[in-house]
């Protein structure tokens, strides 16, 4: 059975209004609390565990999965509808054994979604795996098991967001499993790249190489280029000097520390593609997409990141406009009668002394005190990046003797405000960025 019959077929119908209605009664943990509704949700688990069953028939290499998730809503539905525990079945689910080009997956959990909602509503979503064959030859040698690019199919709510990310983590469970795959939905990333950036250049009457056009109006290739970003920015994150206590979403540290692990991943990923698409012995279809990340990379951390969500604790944002301010402070980005211009020649060594600039940091800190690496960050940032001109941080009024939780406490939502290029884009751009959410096209 094709792709697009599975997705249209009565099993996974039933499944999707299955979804929607357990989601009108969920609390945020995912339980049920309303009893007066247990007997219409429990109808709505039947059905759905019905046909779950019938498509582990038609779905042959996610079975074990979708009976183990049947199962899962069985017990649940039993239980009560307590806070929901999908343990069980997230073992089962193991779609980084399947790396196979066009390959479906249907999965059904209760969960939230990141830049979504911290909600743990049931979640249907079906995707297919983007593996080209270059991408496999990479990953010979930019190894990262875990790593699964895919392209959405269709999605219930939750995914009607900004979110283009799907990980094992963010799953409705009592224990915490060992976490073996993350999946990121290039064909998202790549849309509202190509969307945010072609408006973005119009905006600023920017001229680009004919490389540039193609990947901003040729869907497949602008896919295929963010699976090779995404597929070096991800294994990046466990690599280099890192600080002992990693930089993970779930600490809690100044937003603009995750806004430069970001960074570091994303200028690995560039100085990376760089010697890949200069390596004359490299794959020729490798060579050909490591050499558009460059471009990808850029257009997306200096157009859509910093215009993207709202200000409050935005470290993606603070990323974007530290890449643009350092460019432009190193005159690589000119912004003169109302028209920007890049000089491309000197982009590629600007950009890799940015790299080696916050792989220097994180190799120093490695024998900082916390305070003292944190503070050493802010300087990095607010050398290039002018902070609010309220920030205590900016003149030290800080509680050095307390705890890091005081210093993070003392960090403004806003620390690194727009600058007046960013506040005049932002009335054009802002409308553009809006419509990107959810888009997959």
């Amino acid at each position: 059975m094709l792709n697009s019959e599975i997705v249209s077929s009565k099993s996974w119908t039933a499944i999707k209004e299955s979804t929607l209605l357990l989601r009108n009664y969920q609390s945020q943990d995912g339980s049920i609390v309303d009893e007066s509704a247990h007997a219409l949700c429990a109808g709505a688990v039947e059905r759905m565990c019905t046909e779950l069953r019938e498509l582990a028939k038609v779905v042959e290499h996610d079975r074990e999965y979708l009976v183990a998730c049947a199962e899962d809503f069985e017990a649940w539905s039993m239980s009560g509808f307590s806070t929901p525990d999908f343990y069980r079945s997230l073992l089962k689910f193991q779609p980084q054994e399947n790396r196979v080009n066009g390959l479906i997956h249907l999965i059904v959990f209760p969960m939230y979604t990141q830049n979504g909602s911290a909600n743990r509503f049931v979640e249907a979503v079906a995707f297919e795996v983007i593996w080209p064959d270059f991408i496999g030859r990479v990953e010979e040698t930019y190894k990262n098991s875990a790593f699964i690019p895919v392209r959405f199919l269709d999605f219930t709510p939750g995914y009607l967001t900004n979110s283009a990310v799907i990980f094992p983590e963010s799953v409705a469970t009592k224990s915490v499993p060992k976490f073996t795959w993350g999946g990121i939905f290039a064909d998202r990333e790549a849309a509202r790249f190509r969307r945010v950036v072609l408006s973005a250049v119009e905006v600023t009457n920017l001229n680009l190489p004919p490389e540039a056009e193609d990947l901003l109006t040729n869907r497949e290739l602008a896919e295929h280029t963010f699976v090779l970003w995404d597929l070096i920015h991800d294994r990046a994150h466990s690599r280099g000097n890192l600080p002992f206590d990693p930089f993970m979403i779930k600490q809690r540290m100044p937003f603009f520390l995750y806004g430069l692990e970001e960074l570091r991943c994303d200028l690995t990923a560039f100085r990376e593609c760089v010697a890949i698409s200069n390596d004359v012995e490299a794959d020729k279809e490798a060579r050909k997409h490591a050499k558009l990340v460059k471009y990808a990379v850029l257009f997306d951390r200096i157009f859509r990141f910093p215009l993207t969500n709202d200000r409050k604790r935005n470290y993606d944002s603070v990323a974007g406009q530290l890449l643009f301010s350092y460019l432009h402070q190193n005159k690589v980005i000119h912004w003169v009668d109302t028209k920007l211009t890049i000089d491309w020649d000197k982009l590629t060594d600007s950009v890799i002394q940015l790299s080696d600039d916050i792989n220097e940091l994180y190799f120093n800190s490695i024998d900082r005190p916390k305070a003292v690496h944190w503070l050493a960050a802010y300087d990095l940032v607010s050398k290039w990046l002018p902070p609010h001109p309220a920030s205590k941080w900016a003149t030290r009024d800080l509680p050095l003797t307390g705890t890091p939780g005081d210093l993070t406490d003392q960090v403004m939502e806003d620390e690194f405000p727009l600058s007046m290029f960013y506040e005049a884009l932002s009335k054009k751009l802002s409308p553009v960025v809006q419509s990107a959410v959810g888009v997959i096209i």
